[in-house]
């Protein structure tokens, strides 16, 4: 009888699997890169981006900034606000 070992780690994260990507050669640079200047393995880069990206399916709420700025202008609005918003916002002519 073959017995077949499988790699499993326990972790945060409870048993795992081993699993086999396919990514460009130059997104695989960038995420080695990135996973060592966050000083962690490009397996936990992995995932913690799909973790954070899959974290919506689950009905936990992924807060968007523009519907979480909630301040209300109360002010005058100049009339051309729509036609000149450069020059009001940023002081451009």
């Amino acid at each position: 009888m073959n017995l077949v070992k499988q790699s499993v780690c326990m972790c945060y994260y409870g048993a795992m699997h081993r699993t086999t990507i396919m990514l460009p050669l130059d997104l695989k640079r960038r995420a080695q890169e990135l996973a060592r200047q966050m000083g962690v393995s490009l397996s936990e880069l992995i995932r913690e981006s799909l973790e954070a990206t899959l974290s919506g399916e689950r009905g936990e709420r992924v807060e968007d900034p523009l519907y979480v700025d909630d301040v209300v202008f109360s002010g005058t609005v100049p009339s051309d606000l729509s036609h000149r918003h450069d020059r009001h916002l940023y002081g451009d002519e």
